[in-house]
Formats: structure tokens, C-alpha cells, sequence
């Protein structure tokens, strides 16, 4: 081996970081719902319950903007939580037979 098994550090050396950590937030996505012409407005709700933890009340208006308009925004989360909710809403969906579409983009 080289001579680096001979170097010992010092506590008392003065030792400075010349660069500085950029922090940045994560960046966010909304989790979609989209409509089709079989999941029944039933399982839209529970699936907002369950998954997106809402409000009975909330999941129903967020169930009518699907319903109405074609889509709508579950909530804002980093990547890997959006990615996991939009595999969680497509495994349910699978499992009771329905045709439910989830997707994320970037907010």
C-alpha cells in the first residue's frame, strides 16, 4: 500500500467547506382520476376514502368533477407517493373488475 497509511488526522486542523448544499423542495404532482362509462360513482368514492384518506364529502365532489368533467385531482404529492397512489388505485380497480384510470402530472 501507498504512504496514505501513514496520515493521522488532526481534530485541531481548520478545515472548511467551500461549497454549499443547494436544498431544493421536491416537485409535486396531482394524482388524476379519469372517467369512464363502467366504474360506478360508488367505487370512485371509496377509492377516495380509502387510498386518498378524503372526507365522505369531499370524495362525492371530487367524484362529480370525474363524473361532470371528465377528470379530477385526488391531491398534490412528491413522485414516489404519486406513483404509489396511482398503482394502489389500479390494483383496487383490477381487483372489483372495473376499468379505473389514474394518472400523475407534474403540478
Amino acid at each position: 500500500m501507498g504512504s496514505d497509511q501513514n496520515f493521522i488526522f488532526n481534530p485541531d486542523d481548520d478545515l472548511q467547506i467551500k461549497e454549499k448544499a443547494e436544498i431544493r423542495e421536491p416537485k409535486m404532482f396531482r394524482v388524476i382520476l379519469h372517467n369512464d362509462h363502467y366504474t360506478t360513482m360508488e367505487f370512485v368514492v371509496e377509492v377516495l376514502v380509502k387510498i386518498f384518506h378524503k372526507p365522505s364529502r369531499e370524495a362525492k365532489g371530487i367524484m362529480l368533477d370525474v363524473h361532470r368533467r371528465g377528470s379530477g385531482q385526488c391531491g398534490v404529492y412528491s413522485l414516489d407517493i404519486a406513483r404509489t397512489k396511482v398503482s394502489q388505485v389500479h390494483t383496487l380497480a383490477q381487483q372489483h373488475d372495473f376499468p379505473l384510470r389514474c394518472s400523475y402530472e407534474e403540478a
